[in-house]
């Protein structure tokens, strides 16, 4: 049995390999840039106006001219125009091109405008005022984002604005999602006294669709030949295989047998943790497979435990940034394990966050994860956990 960290570094050590693939820019939301991007004109593009008002040459306010004869309008998407004389300006809308011969722009609030003139009502104005200059955000061929960066709406909108209708992302892995065991049935059935309904595989199967992943879903029943059969053909066909169940010590427990003899290599079995415990990891060439436990909470703590942090591996950047919070009240434990308990988080009004333990009744709670929003991690070591101390959280929520 191996701890938490070692845990982890094995899954680090074991990422998936999946491969780019160009998708349209309105499709890449979420997904993982695999490109550098550069601007291919400046940002903005030309001098631009970012006030409604009118558009004149500071020198000539300087020199002491406060009425303008207005010379004609700017408008968004106008050609640029050129100011022919001293003393005369352009009204100017937002988002328009500067006309030649203007530096400022002074907004409509301040002045008054009467027979096509306008008169500034401000005794002092600033050079440049009101005026977005070409380049001042980027400049030609600058970098403006990142290979590995997660795309959002913000690179979403930054792209449109470069002209990438297509982009290159991380391909995304083909998996399959099982469930195992006699006592379940489909969630459109009245389960009969000994047995219960599905609930594992859906709830992986959204986690996964959450990051982007489509997946297929089947299930075994506990008979060794039955799973032999499948699993092999499981194990040829998908880049991950996520299994639910039938990973402990129980007789029907045929899993860890079954992939021994696939040829799966089994990198780890079991972490010093609660829940959680009877994880099972490995590989079978390019198939990476994860068997969790089949109580509910057990495999819900290893799926955002770990399997998040191996696709972000994977993919090539982290999915989620590393939170901590502190206990709001003492937690005990008395036992030599990583403890992973629900909690739900509030801050303070100094930016601190602080974790509520929403203490549930084991492993087979799932109602209890409704109660809460985050899980946070207890390290192996001590047993008193104490009010006000400092521990890493993992929103689930």
């Amino acid at each position: 049995m191996i701890n938490v960290n070692e845990a982890l570094e094995i899954i680090k050590k074991n990422p998936g390999s999946f491969g780019t693939e160009l998708v349209t820019l309105s499709k890449s939301i979420g997904r993982i840039l695999k490109e550098d991007w550069h601007t291919d004109r400046a940002l903005p593009p030309y001098n631009r106006g970012t006030m409604d008002g009118i558009a004149i040459s500071y020198k000539d306010f300087e020199n002491g001219v406060r009425t303008f004869e207005i010379e004609g309008i700017a408008a968004a998407g106008d050609q640029q125009k050129e100011k022919k004389k001293n003393g005369f300006c352009f009204e100017i809308m937002t988002g328009a091109i500067l006309p030649i011969g203007c530096d400022t722009i002074i907004r409509y609030e301040d002045l008054a405008i009467e027979n096509n003139k306008a008169t500034i009502n401000l005794d002092r104005i600033t050079k440049d005022q009101n005026v977005h200059f070409k380049g001042s955000d980027r400049s030609l061929g600058e970098r403006v984002s990142r290979i590995n960066t997660v795309i959002s709406s913000a690179e979403i909108g930054l792209g449109a604005s470069i002209g990438k209708t297509e982009v290159k992302v991380a391909k995304l892995p083909t998996a399959i999602v099982i469930s195992t065991g006699n006592e379940l049935v489909d969630i459109d059935k009245s389960p009969l006294p000994h047995q219960i309904r599905k609930s594992n595989v859906y709830r992986i199967s959204t986690l996964l669709a959450s990051l982007g992943i489509e997946c297929d879903i089947s299930h075994l029943d506990d008979l060794k030949e039955e799973i032999k059969n499948k699993m092999e053909s499981y194990l040829n066909q998908y880049d991950i295989v996520l299994i639910s169940g039938g990973v402990s010590k129980g007789k029907f427990d045929f899993l860890p047998e079954v992939l021994k003899e696939l040829g799966a290599d089994k990198l780890f079995h079991k972490i010093a943790q609660r829940p959680g415990k009877p994880f099972w990891f490995g590989r079978r060439k390019k198939c990476t497979i994860f068997a969790f436990p089949g109580n509910p909470v057990s495999s819900f703590i290893c799926m955002h435990r770990y399997f998040i942090e191996w696709l972000g591996h994977s993919l090539g950047t982290p999915l989620r940034k590393k939170l901590y919070a502190k206990l709001t009240h003492d937690v005990n434990f008395n036992r030599d394990l990583t403890y992973f308990l629900e909690v739900n988080i509030s801050s303070s009004s100094t930016g601190e966050l602080w974790a509520s333990p929403q203490k549930g009744n084991g492993s087979g709670d799932l109602a209890n994860l409704v109660e809460a929003e985050a899980i946070i991690e207890l390290p192996r070591g001590k047993n008193t956990f104490l009010k006000g101390e400092v521990y890493p959280i993992y929103f689930y929520k």
